[in-house]
């Protein structure tokens, strides 16, 4: 719904069109500030304050702003495949901004984009859009920026465009043929509610200008639905690398509500620079401008050439496909994308989007979904959601891997999309101009792999017993965790406790049974721990297929050797925990996931999501993780996930202290006793962190 920072070019002059998709995952940079004067409050009487809201609606501070810069003071560099282009100072300052401009001129630039001086603007302003605001609100608007704004001295930064792109005598014919200066008009047949929303869509939304399909000079082909070619209005384009979405009639009127409020709605999360739209727009716009906006869009029709869904978008029930961990794609898919979007592609509400029914996913062209596969995405900051999460890019997996993982997505939960080929994979890897990677210094096993195996039903059911412990074995574990609760993504992740190698340690002493221990009875001491249940029979089915799983991810590592990675690394022991600065630290980063009350997270059906720190529900207090200082090692390497870029979730971003704190706090909550605790290190000095 936004112009932003990518360009496509016209005949003699630039003309932006950034996408501003909603789909499931890219980075937005950090929300600025419209201005001084609060303008978060629905419009009232007081023109200035009208017309503060009228920015919000236009959102003029994203493009006027400069990371780290003074709000719309301009600077922002727009970038072209013919040069630089920077927005302009619009504060009201004398000599560098708009402070001399007449009513005239800026009502001038705004509609014909042309500057007081007479020079004409690039279309990177959606000037053409613009041109269909009321005289009203015009007006609002010129007070707000006069009167609202703190005025900046900062210079414009002169553009840097090669030649004939450097000349703006041709915007004036490009204007002639393309420019309609005629005002938004009422439609009649519509009513008051749907004209509104046509209104702030066609004018100072400027929806069209990523999602309605260029002509052969880059012009929108429609500027409204009510024109001679209107049915390519908002039909949906392919900007640059991104594919911006047809909004017509896309969802209801309060699923579109609901993401323009928060970002997120049962279907998807927005991503790339429609991140910023939320944060900076449309989550100040009033209930009836937002209800306004999606009755609009509802409203329309299938238009002409529209980059359609193969499906409507259906919520999603759960439920995993057969093809799960069956196929490559969907191995791949368990080992890399499970954690976050979960089996049944319902992703976890207000945190992680749905791929089931995502029209990012089941779009017919998925330059999108690869898009923010290859290099990652980020969910806005909004007042309903305070807190972002992020997706790492997946770029250092294979081409092959890539799409296979995403052929699986596009086929499961209902979704219906054709499937996506290594070649378009690449091709987007060069659109992007994504260097070679270095080799990882650990390299997991590709689950994929397993179906190679001649036991390769063995080693699907020993990885699945470490995923989903509780549901395969229920009489064995007491509380609602699984062994990936602790060793991620299966056992896959450096510093998450993998499972690379560690066949080979065994059997070894064990300084807490006092003696040498087999590689059975130490996965044993995890269900009667952690998982504060039953052993497994040592030569039951479920026990070998563990061990196979084990034996498997131990390539050819022999005892002794070194694996990078292994283990969950470590922080400093001799720091003092603070316990009132852990409690803080679970506030904001912790209970999210695991609940205000260190509860878990489940969802509807009581199914657990992510699972409980303390409580009747959690491990016990014979648990490794029940140590201060152990689980603080843990902590620090693997949590909170989904805060950064880091491959595979995103996780790890506090410091020692940081961890140990919390690590104390939720360590030495309530939660069941341990009956053999005693019979623990019967001939060795047990650590200091032990709780007992």
């Amino acid at each position: 719904m936004r112009f932003r920072k990518h360009l496509l070019t016209v005949a003699a002059g630039a003309s932006l069109a950034l996408l501003a998709a909603v789909a499931v995952v890219a980075q937005p940079s950090a929300p600025a500030p419209l201005a001084s004067t609060p303008v978060d409050a629905a419009p009232g009487t007081d023109l200035v304050q009208r017309g503060g809201y009228i920015a919000r609606l236009g959102d003029c501070v994203a493009c006027h702003t400069a990371p780290g810069g003074q709000p719309m003071a301009g600077g922002l560099a727009l970038e072209t495949p013919f040069g630089t282009l920077y927005s302009t100072n619009i504060t009201p300052d004398a000599r560098t901004g708009i402070g001399g401009y007449s009513f005239e001129q800026f009502d001038r630039a705004m509609r014909r984009g042309i500057a007081a001086d007479g020079h004409n603007l690039y279309p990177a302003m959606p000037y053409p859009s613009y041109a269909r605001m009321t005289e009203d609100d015009m007006r609002a608007l010129f007070a707000y920026m006069m009167k609202g704004v703190a005025a900046v001295s900062q210079p414009n930064q002169p553009a840097e465009l090669t030649w004939p792109f450097s000349m703006r005598w041709g915007l004036a014919l490009w204007n002639w043929a393309f420019l309609d200066e005629e005002r938004f008009t009422p439609d009649p047949a519509r009513d008051a509610v749907t004209n509104r929303g046509a209104y702030l869509v066609q004018g100072l939304g400027h929806c069209g200008s990523c999602h309605t399909p260029r002509g052969i000079a880059f012009q929108e082909k429609a500027m409204s639905d009510r024109a001679s070619n209107g049915d390519h209005y908002l039909a949906g384009e392919k900007v640059e690398n991104w594919r911006a979405l047809s909004l017509r009639n896309l969802w209801t009127v309060e699923d579109t509500v609901q993401v323009l409020r928060t970002g997120q709605n049962r279907f998807a999360t927005v991503s790339g620079n429609m991140a910023e739209v939320i944060s900076h727009s449309t989550q100040h716009f009033t209930d009836a401008d937002l209800t306004a906006i999606a009755t609009y869009l509802k409203s329309l029709p299938p238009g002409k050439g529209e980059l359609a869904m193969q499906a409507a978008p259906k919520a999603p029930d759960g439920q995993p496909p057969a093809s799960l961990f069956a196929t490559r794609g969907g191995l791949g898919y368990a080992q890399y994308c499970v954690t976050c979007h979960r089996q049944g592609g319902e992703g976890v509400k207000d945190i992680f989007p749905p791929l089931a029914g995502n029209p990012t996913i089941a779009s017919a062209n998925p330059e999108t979904l690869l898009h923010v596969t290859l290099t990652g995405w980020k969910t806005p900051q909004t007042a309903a959601h305070p807190r972002g999460f992020t997706m790492p890019g997946f770029a250092e997996l294979s081409n092959e891997e890539i799409a296979e993982i995403l052929t699986f997505v596009r086929s499961s939960w209902g979704n219906k999309a054709a499937p996506v080929r290594a070649a378009m994979v690449e091709e987007m890897r060069e659109e992007l101009g994504l260097k070679p990677l270095k080799p990882a210094s650990f390299a997991a096993p590709k689950l994929a792999d397993m179906l190679a195996a001649a036991n390769a039903d063995q080693l699907v059911r020993g990885m699945r017993l470490h995923l989903e412990t509780k549901k395969l074995v229920p009489a064995n574990v007491g509380n609602d965790l699984n062994c990936g609760s602790c060793h991620t993504n299966a056992g896959t992740v450096a510093g998450g406790s993998p499972f690379v190698g560690v066949s080979a340690m065994f059997p070894s002493y064990g300084a807490r049974a006092g003696r040498v221990i087999t590689l059975e009875e130490r996965i044993n001491g995890c269900f009667l721990r952690s998982m504060n249940g039953k052993p497994l029979p040592k030569e039951s089915a479920d026990m070998k297929a563990m061990v196979a799983y084990y034996d498997w991810m131990k390539n050819d590592h022999k005892m002794g050797d070194k694996v990078p990675g292994r283990g969950i690394g470590k922080v400093d022991g001799s720091l003092v925990a603070n316990v009132d600065n852990g409690r803080k630290v679970y506030d904001a980063q912790c209970a999210v996931c695991h609940g205000a009350n260190g509860e878990g997270l489940k969802k509807a059906d009581g199914t657990p999501v992510f699972p409980a720190l303390w409580g009747d529900a959690s491990f016990n207090i014979g648990a490794g993780m029940a140590r201060t200082y152990k689980a603080a090692d843990f902590v620090k390497a693997n949590m909170p996930f989904g805060v950064h870029g880091k491959f595979p979730l995103g996780q790890g971003s506090l410091t020692d202290q940081d961890a140990v704190d919390v690590a104390e706090f939720f360590t030495h909550q309530p939660r069941p006793d341990f009956a053999a605790k005693d019979k623990d290190f019967p001939k060795d000095k047990k650590p200091k962190d032990y709780r007992y």
